[in-house]
């Protein structure tokens, strides 16, 4: 069974592999000193809310969160920038319930939304989010600035 919890400090040690296989996931060179810099600076801070799932009193996946406002809505929307399960872990629920506490957390700050973009060739990732209720925006374009 999959259990979700908050992220503290307290679990970089394990967070941070998550996160290193996560980046390569995503054709990133595997930087673990760097992961524990940045993952240890959004804690401190506050910048981000990290979810940590566990099964079988290890750790197997994460959800990370960023707060953004909705000047129109006037209320807070929540940004689900990260999501990965680990390799061995998949096909196990570890997702569905990190998405699951990710959505609860959003509600149990009166956010507006839950809002998330992944790439068009990840069609699990897809069919989970659609599974879910998420749908996609078909009323803005988005558009990104490299810098």
């Amino acid at each position: 069974m999959t259990t979700v919890r908050y992220a503290s400090l307290d679990d970089l040690d394990v967070l941070v592999p998550l996160f290193d296989a996560y980046r390569q996931f995503y054709r990133q060179t595997s930087d673990v000193d760097g992961a524990r810099a940045y993952l240890g600076e959004r804690l401190a801070l506050r910048e981000s809310v990290l979810l940590l799932a566990e099964a079988g009193g290890h750790p197997v996946g994460f959800v990370q969160l960023f707060p953004l406002f909705s000047s129109v809505g006037m209320r807070r929307v929540w940004l689900l920038n990260d999501l990965f399960v680990s390799e061995a872990a998949r096909g196990q629920g570890a997702a569905r319930a990190l998405m699951g506490k990710a959505r609860e957390h959003a509600q149990a700050t009166g956010a507006a939304s839950l809002r998330l973009s992944t790439a068009h060739a990840n069609q699990a990732a897809q069919a989970l989010y659609e599974s879910l209720g998420y749908r996609r925006d078909t009323e803005f374009q988005g558009y990104v600035l490299k810098l």
